[in-house]
């Protein structure tokens, strides 16, 4: 028998409640997303019904399965994953010039979210080994490289936002791994200075900042002084490369990272769903009586803007009962983490706790203008199957990890 009964009983039911409660609110929010709208767009409240059971299966069949098969694997499934993101380059569909999907007959589906769960998995085997020492600069790399190879294929589609998913796993599982806290910073620094280039003090003062560092972590002028030189080099030729933008990429950029208003732009759907959340005040406005809603004044509003259904119809009390429950499943899973007792299952709990994660901020800091519009889900609730399937996947990993957490293998 692959898997032991008795494991069941460390089924954490906790993540099973959040992840019934947002499913269920994802499915509210759709309905009355898509219920005023066209029969072609209605049909979609059926079809997330579809989704939402499917997914279910999926999620049962991935906890029942051993953690160590999913070891054993890993890097097959990696390499499949890598195929699909090639092929979807050459064969996939999509608006324009855009190749991001796949579709079989009525099978639709978006191979960058397998290649999500499968540079978890590899990455997670390669950090997992003993012999894996990530003090050495040639087995950092490669775990870079790891996450850089889908994350350039997926910018390819291009899909900007998803990339950044891939960039955004990496490191957390590194340092879950055993990277210092230095070398994290070392990462981040040329980031810090490249957003900070556009002021002299700015620029100034994050170098001192980096600079103090150095000094402080005692490693020695080799260290030193290549990391200076680096963040000086970036800080000199951001506004360079900035300057030799055309206006309208300029424009493009500031607009998508939220520095610039365009009403008729990226900047309608973050002005629609700032009226729609802040109409809906502390109690909402009631199930299907939102009327940014209702009259479509926010585009995507079942797909990447559904947080802004919620905020409109069902207030503060709404959002913050969601963001609770986002909150707790987070917790709950990073406690399966550290109890682990298998270094692979804890970095594929850190994996999928950071893909969930990103997801959320992302998602919800664009419907309040705080983030830049990227089309990244909100887990769970907003419309889409490939999404909502991958993601019950990753819970499946971790209640697989909680349930197997005093295992080695």
């Amino acid at each position: 028998m692959p898997w032991d009964s008795q494991e069941l009983k460390h089924v954490d039911v906790g993540i099973v409640a959040a992840v019934g409660f947002l499913l269920a609110v994802g499915l509210i929010a759709v309905y009355s997303a898509t219920q005023s709208s066209s029969p072609a767009l209605a049909n979609n409240f059926v079809k997330q019904v579809a989704f939402v059971f499917l997914g279910i299966v999926v999620l049962s069949v991935v906890v029942l399965m051993p953690m160590k098969w999913f070891r054993q694997y890993a890097y097959v499934f990696y390499f499949f994953a890598l195929g699909l993101l090639v092929l979807v380059l050459f064969f996939g569909t999509g608006q324009g010039s855009v190749h991001r999907w796949f579709v079989i007959g009525p099978i639709r589906f978006q191979p960058s979210e397998i290649g999500k769960i499968a540079t978890v998995f590899a990455l997670a085997r390669y950090l997992s080994e003993e012999k894996r020492n990530l003090s050495h600069p040639r087995d950092v790399l490669f775990a870079l490289s790891i996450a850089g190879l889908p994350m350039l294929l997926v910018a390819k589609e291009p899909d900007l936002g998803t990339a950044l998913v891939f960039a955004a796993i990496v490191l957390p599982m590194m340092f879950w791994a055993g990277l210092s806290l230095l070398s994290v910073f070392l990462f981040i620094a040329p980031i810090i200075t490249l957003v900070s280039a556009f002021s002299f003090w700015s620029f100034t003062f994050a170098m001192l900042f980096i600079t103090a560092v150095l000094i402080v972590s005692k490693r020695g002028l080799r260290v030193i002084i290549p990391n200076f030189i680096l963040n000086v080099m970036v800080g000199i030729l951001t506004p360079v490369l900035w300057g030799n933008l055309h206006e309208y990429q300029q424009n493009r950029i500031l607009t998508f990272l939220g520095l610039k208003q365009d009403p008729q732009g990226l900047g309608y759907q973050v002005l629609q769903s700032k009226v729609a959340i802040g109409s809906g005040g502390m109690w909402g406005k009631g199930w299907t009586h939102g009327t940014q809603t209702q009259l479509r004044f926010l585009p995507e509003q079942h797909t990447d803007f559904i947080f802004s259904v919620v905020g409109e119809e069902f207030g503060f009390l709404g959002v913050s009962l969601v963001l609770l429950a986002f909150f707790f499943l987070l917790w709950r899973s990073f406690n399966i983490a550290i109890e682990c007792r298998s270094k692979f299952a804890s970095l594929v709990v850190v994996g999928a706790v950071v893909i969930i994660a990103f997801h959320v901020i992302i998602n919800t800091g664009m419907t309040v203008g705080i983030m830049p519009v990227t089309g990244l889900p909100l887990p769970f609730l907003s419309y889409g199957g490939s999404a909502l399937i991958s993601n019950m996947i990753l819970i499946g990993l971790i209640l697989n990890a909680g349930r197997s957490r005093f295992q080695y293998f």
